[in-house]
């Protein structure tokens, strides 16, 4: 995997004088592709590692959303790959029924014709036409993140194979009686003229009206009843008025049937729990073909169910003079009308309600009654709740697990027809004679049948996603290595509509007879772990959105600070089932990470850094500083791991942000200055230390940021590259907390001469003679060298005179740095800090006095809590007499 140093040319030299990322990514990940690191191979020995892609669809572009899930995902495929697992990490693309036939239709439109004059098959030909030239966006943009896909395997889920897979579980669920045929109410598009799915509609808050009306008589001494609505047009499909049965103010109207303003129709008065008798007047108005929970109460009590609109949402049918207008001309004419006949009791406007809009084409969706195919999901549902409740998948984060629960154990039959051209037709077919029968993939209609016009769901189609891409329904290589994928990485927003369905039809074919697993046909989740992270937000915590105008394009960032720092970014900020914020001003500490292990990276190589073969040096060989970094890096790269694990991202990628930045770069590099300074085999064991840490830090980061990485790790260590270098790991060796505590000790006392350097106005490079006691006690003699180099001293002379000094509390006592500035020092400042330290030595003396004299405290705290606070004590009330004293000689001054 490496070279020698002494073997390797200067790959110093190899490096950029500054990293610039956009011109290193693009080729550096072609390199990676061609060199097959990202092919998984179904027959190696290795145990398998598995994620399918959530497929984006073909319409579209990446979003922050996809940027963080496929961040998300190439990090867990990256670690997995170092770890000596066979990964397979699975792209494809969804082929978006309802937003693709709408491009198509608009291009069409532009054009000057339509899919009426085309034909069904001529439009699907031009679908084809237009996903060939227009539908790879997305593959560069992946390319351009970095993700480690295997390319080989990219599927679409209107390809053949997945086809095949389609019309296979359709005809078994339809066989099992779980597929049937029902007129129920559903999500009416009237632009698309079809049903949309729950995850296609979109609820906003309008302004719109609240009008209450009065059914029955107008003398307020005969039957009558007041009810409210915000669809004044739905009021002509209403078949009952349903009142709460325990509400006395309608006890005697329960029963009663009252005229319709318009129509010769008798509305009874029905009574149903459903009813909230505190809402309004207590009395809701009952259309049950045009609400769905009118449409539940119309089903419990058998009532009529009138549809009152066309497809296109035109009035139809009633008979009145309504018909032929459109729903919101309907919705004013309607009103007027009551209003003329002195009906309208009260009007609220504006009245603000959440509005249901189709996603693709914006207008409010119509609840409309239609015949449709429908999946009956209770087994499924059922199947789905016990995988999490026994442990077969687990959610991440668990607090997730109640929704889940709610939504499966409480899931309605699930409509999966559209009336579309562009999708899976469903593989019914219609005899001359009635007859209705489903085939198979292998099975021919008889001459003469004609198939049903509609399309699936799309969420069809893409709940097989997880093995109808390895292959299934036949058993495959890939079926035996990598289903059960490991883990499902998506947004906790789509959690009950892709995922469930994915857990459902995981269920269902492992229940089936030579159902492609081989052996292993018992019942199978399709993933181990489903991980679910929160949504992208702006820097002030808003839904990004194009209305407000604060969504960012993570191409726009990768060309601007890089893919790494679009990476680090976005899984620096992930932690389970949390929202993240993001900013440029984020971007841009992530660009400068990556310049920080840049030049990090080049100093070291510059001082003959190298990874050596062979154990880790004798701990008593080495400096305080070299134990204290590699035990730190023992401990960091055991919390990256314990984070990752965890689907904890955030906690990784801050364990490694800190690590790198505030102890490697800003300290040990700073203290290995000193050590490269002695020469010899001081400074040979120093390269081999520094190349030790940067080595193990790379190769930690490289899961996030792997272009960076790739360069500099390649450049430190000579390997191939870092994508195939082993997942570095600790030594194994206890913590060495004496190291860290003379370490912390050492930065401590230099912070503060900094400090006091700073309040003095001295230079940052000004070097002032000092001497400096109590480094003995300290263990800190050994890094006298790293103080004087750091803190900018120098050794007095004989005629040294100190002019102010630095006392600073240290672990095991006080070091005192006397200091000679010759009239530079700020009496004024000196004697401000002092008393700001005094007030803050007071209060912890205050606080270790009052804890210690809290009987309470005492007698449930360990005696060794007790010995730290009693020490504490100790040292406040020595810090306290110093301090005071020192006041008082700089106030002689």
């Amino acid at each position: 995997m490496t070279t020698p140093n002494s073997e390797r040319p200067d790959v110093s030299a190899a490096l950029p004088a500054a990293w610039n990322p956009v011109e290193h990514e693009e080729k550096l990940y072609e390199g990676w592709v061609d060199a097959g690191y990202f092919t998984a191979d179904s027959g190696s020995d290795k145990p398998g590692y598995s994620i399918v892609l959530p497929p984006p669809n073909v319409t579209g572009s990446l979003h922050m959303g996809h940027a963080l899930d496929h961040t998300l995902m190439d990090t867990l495929t990256r670690r997995k790959r170092m770890q000596g697992f066979e990964v397979l990490w699975l792209p494809g693309m969804d082929h978006a029924g309802i937003a693709t036939q709408t491009i198509v239709e608009k291009q069409l439109a532009a054009e000057g014709t339509s899919r009426a004059e085309l034909g069904r098959e001529g439009f699907i030909e031009r679908v084809w036409q237009w996903k060939a030239e227009s539908g790879g966006t997305i593959a560069g943009q992946m390319r351009r993140l970095g993700d480690g896909v295997d390319w080989s395997r990219d599927r679409f889920t209107m390809d053949e194979g997945l086809s095949r897979a389609v019309q296979t579980i359709f005809k078994q669920m339809y066989d099992d009686g779980l597929i049937y045929r029902a007129e129920r109410l559903v999500n009416w598009s009237p632009t698309l003229q079809t049903a949309i799915s729950d995850i296609e509609v979109k609820y906003d808050d309008v302004d719109g009206e609240l009008v209450s009306f009065r059914y029955g008589s107008l003398d307020d001494a005969q039957p009558h009843i007041v009810v409210a609505t915000t669809r004044m047009e739905t009021m002509l499909g209403d078949t009952a008025i349903a009142v709460h049965p325990d509400d006395e103010r309608y006890r005697d109207l329960v029963g009663v049937e009252l005229d319709h303003p318009f129509l010769d129709r008798k509305i009874p008065v029905i009574a149903d729990d459903y009813v909230d008798p505190e809402f309004g007047s207590g009395a809701v108005k009952i259309t049950p073909a045009h609400d769905p929970n009118d449409f539940a109460i119309g089903q419990r009590h058998g009532l009529p169910m009138i549809t009152i609109m066309n497809k296109t949402a035109v009035i139809e049918g009633t008979g009145t003079a309504f018909d032929g207008l459109d729903r919101f001309a309907a919705r004013v004419a309607v009103r007027e009308a009551l209003a003329e006949q002195g009906r309208i009791v009260k009007e609220v406007r504006p009245y603000q309600h959440s509005v249901g809009h189709s996603e693709r084409s914006g207008e409010p969706i119509e609840p409309r009654l239609s015949m449709q195919w429908w999946v009956s999901v209770e087994a499924l549902a059922k199947a789905a709740g016990d995988a999490v409740r026994d442990g077969d998948t687990v959610i991440h984060p668990k607090s997730q697990e109640p929704r889940w629960f709610d939504w499966v154990d409480d899931m309605h039959d699930w409509t999966i027809s559209r009336q579309l051209w562009w999708g899976h037709r469903i593989p019914i077919w219609y005899g001359p004679d009635g007859e209705v029968e489903c085939f198979g993939p292998d099975e021919t209609a008889p001459a003469g049948w004609e198939q049903d016009p509609d399309v699936l769901d799309t969420w069809f189609s893409s709940g097989l996603w997880p093995f109808s891409t390895m292959g299934w329904p036949e058993r495959t290589a890939d079926i035996d290595k990598f289903y059960p994928t490991s883990v499902l990485v998506t947004g906790y927003d789509i959690l009950f509509f892709w995922v469930a369905r994915m857990m459902m039809f995981g269920a269902y074919v492992g229940k089936l007879a030579h159902s492609g697993f081989g052996e292993r046909g018992e019942a199978r989740v399709p993933f181990a772990d489903v991980f679910l992270h929160g949504l992208v937000r702006d820097e002030h915590g808003r839904k990004m959105s194009k209305s407000k105008g604060n969504g960012i394009d993570p191409l726009d960032w990768v060309e601007r600070f890089g893919a790494d720092a679009l990476r680090f970014t976005l899984a620096r900020g992930a932690n389970p089932g949390s929202d993240i914020s993001v900013g440029e001003s984020h971007a841009q500490s992530s660009r400068n990470f990556a310049t920080k292990l840049f030049n990090a990276t080049k100093f070291a190589l510059m001082n003959g850094a190298a990874v050596a073969d062979g154990p880790r040096p004798d701990a008593a060989s080495l400096t305080v500083a070299d134990r204290w970094i590699l035990s730190r890096l023992d401990q960091v790269l055991a919390d990256v791991d314990a984070g990752f694990e965890s689907y904890e991202f955030s906690k990784a990628c801050e364990a490694l942000y800190h690590f790198a930045w505030d102890e490697v770069c800003d300290w040990y590099l700073e203290l290995s200055k000193v050590q490269f300074g002695e020469g010899g085999e001081r400074a040979a064991q120093t390269a081999r230390v520094l190349g030790e840490v940067l080595d193990k830090l790379l190769r930690a980061l490289h899961p996030v940021m792997p272009f960076v990485t790739e360069v500099l790790w390649k450049a430190l260590t000579g390997g191939e590259s870092v994508v195939i270098a082993p997942w570095p790991t600790g030594s194994g060796a206890e913590v060495d907390a004496d190291a860290a505590q003379r370490i912390d000790d050492l930065r401590k006392l230099i912070t503060e001469v900094r400090r006091f350097r700073s309040d003095q106005g001295l230079k940052p490079g000004q070097r002032v003679a000092a001497t400096v006691d109590g480094l003995e006690a300290a263990g800190l003699a050994p890094l006298r060298s790293q103080l004087d180099s750091l803190a900018r001293l120098e050794a007095a002379d004989e005629g040294f005179a100190a002019t102010a000094t630095v006392e600073v509390r240290l672990s095991t006592g006080t070091a005192t740095v006397a200091i000679d500035t010759s009239g530079t020092v700020d009496v004024a400042a000196e004697r401000k800090r002092a008393a700001k330290d005094l007030a803050a030595a007071e209060k912890e003396l205050a606080g270790t006095t009052a804890k210690l004299g809290n009987e309470q405290f005492l007698s449930k705290a360990p005696d060794a809590v007790v010995a730290k606070i009693k020490a504490r004590r100790e040292l406040a009330e020595a810090e306290v007499e110093r301090l005071t004293a020192k006041l008082a000689e700089l106030g002689a001054q």
